[in-house]
């Protein structure tokens, strides 16, 4: 058992030695300027703005006016609504386009009789009818600012991006200050696009598009062998297989895009399930190419770190039924806790602690205020191992799932839900994992093993915290069930 236990916690460890070297990596980043000259008038190119929706009924009207309010020259923006829909989204996506297109827009709301290859599949259909050279994708909870496409679009017209195949942008918050949950959403987010699409850009390595807002040059999606769905992650998926192909993409950390965070607990379950997931499939379906292909090592190494980042949730996962037994057959020694435990936990905890600090001294002036939310997070991402982990164990099986859109609320706000994440029975794990560690806890300090009380705190706040606002929200939608009913999901 102790040997388990410390092969796991090792594990764990590298993975948070990879997150400290992309934190030195974006601390020694070069700070140039990045300013470019705006092309002339002849020089933009065609754009077409995808929307892909899938009954969002909640957010589209706010998407498809913020889709029109781009600044770009009218006869060369298109606009495709990608809807998949089977509510009344659909009906209201269509009256949209109707009248945005009697404003003099060039606005086209596309429909499918199936669901076929979910978001990879609606992006498919409508690139086949494009007409522009460069794709602009926005998720149904995102918000462009105007000015976008005149900030993105000019990386493609320089004269030494002609292997340029992607800029992804940053994204922001709408709904960051709404609760603890939402905050430590955002300070995970910020961690990722700060630091580690800063650092791998830095360093040369590859990146990586988020599935929205960013930019496609329409060639490098088609070369790259176009949206492909056995994934479900699959902008992950076309992101490697485009730098495999020789195509260069950049990210910039300037341009901000806010969108609406995951309010429910639910929600982000069935977020965090779809990427773990995603992200393995993509791992098991390029990692061979990718260690095959003639790149640099550090290329690789990086690849490989990032494409199995998320097998971290299962190797916490089974930290978690290892660390009660281990730490209970242990001799009390302060000494070797803290010669053997405290280093390899401090490697995964600190390092993140590190990775939040650096992303919020970035995008935040009262970055400290952020870092109100990091034991928040910290709970969350122990008390999801298992949920992700199950989707780890899924995706190297090849068992295939459905792709669960993430719910949005909308302007209307937390008291008005029209939509809900689905129910996960690991709630029920989840909870008993918080009662086993409570149990721990109290026979730990009954037994006077001091030492160990900190490792189990932090495994059982993780869990306890994860079960206490899932069953408070199921509650809250018990209630607007029951208030609601015509409204409620």
């Amino acid at each position: 058992m102790q040997g388990a236990y410390f092969a796991v916690l090792s594990l764990l460890a590298l993975y948070g030695l990879h997150r400290l070297s992309l934190v030195a990596t974006y601390l020694r980043r070069p700070r140039l300027g990045r300013a470019g000259q705006a092309p002339s008038a002849a020089a933009w190119p065609p754009v077409t703005v995808q929307l892909p929706i899938y009954n969002e009924s909640c957010v589209v009207e706010r998407l498809v006016a913020a889709a029109c309010a781009l600044s770009y020259p009218r006869g060369l923006l298109e606009i495709q609504i990608l809807d998949d829909s089977t509510d009344e989204t659909r009906d209201k996506a269509a009256g949209l386009a109707a009248s945005y297109r009697a404003l003099g827009h060039d606005i086209h709301h596309l429909t499918r009789p199936r669901r076929d290859g979910f978001k990879a599949g609606a992006l498919a259909g409508g690139l086949r009818q494009a007409r522009g050279d460069l794709i602009a994708v926005f998720d149904a909870d995102f918000v462009p600012p105007p000015d976008f496409l005149l900030r993105c679009v000019p990386a493609f017209l320089e004269p030494s991006s002609s292997d340029l195949g992607m800029v992804q942008a940053r994204w922001a918050h709408l709904n960051r200050d709404d609760s603890l949950l939402t905050r430590a959403q955002a300070l995970l987010l910020d961690g990722h696009f700060v630091v580690e699409h800063g650092a791998r850009r830095a360093a040369g390595r590859f990146l990586n598009f988020n599935g929205t807002a960013g930019v496609f040059r329409r060639a490098c999606i088609e070369q790259a062998g176009g949206w492909q769905a056995d994934t479900l992650t699959e902008d992950l998926d076309l992101s490697y297989r485009a730098q495999l192909a020789g195509w260069r993409f950049d990210y910039l950390a300037e341009v901000a895009v806010p969108a609406e965070l995951p309010s429910e607990m639910n929600g982000l379950r069935s977020q965090q399930r779809r990427w773990a997931k995603g992200s393995i499939q993509t791992a098991v379906k390029l990692l061979p190419r990718i260690l095959a292909a003639k790149l640099p090592p550090g290329v690789k190494l990086e690849a490989a770190a990032h494409l199995t980042n998320n097998a971290a949730y299962l190797l916490l996962a089974l930290l978690a039924v290892l660390i009660v037994p281990a730490l209970k057959g242990r001799q009390d020694d302060p000494l070797s806790y803290l010669a053997l435990d405290l280093p390899l936990f401090a490697l995964g905890t600190g390092s993140f602690a590190l990775f939040c600090v650096v992303a919020q001294r970035e995008v935040r002036r009262d970055w400290a205020r952020g870092l109100a939310a990091l034991p928040a997070l910290m709970a969350i991402g122990i008390g999801l191992c298992l949920n992700n982990g199950a989707a780890v164990i899924e995706a190297l099986s090849g068992r295939t799932s459905s792709f669960h859109r993430t719910p949005k609320r909308g302007p209307a706000g937390p008291g008005r839900a029209r939509y809900a994440g689905p129910r996960s029975a690991l709630v029920l794990l989840e909870g008993a994992f918080a009662l086993w560690f409570a149990a721990a806890i109290a026979g730990a300090a009954r037994e006077g093993r001091w030492a160990a009380l900190p490792f189990l705190t932090l495994f059982g706040s993780g869990f306890l915290y994860i079960t206490l606002v899932t069953a408070r929200q199921e509650v809250e939608r018990w209630r607007t069930a029951r208030a609601r009913p015509g409204e409620a999901p």
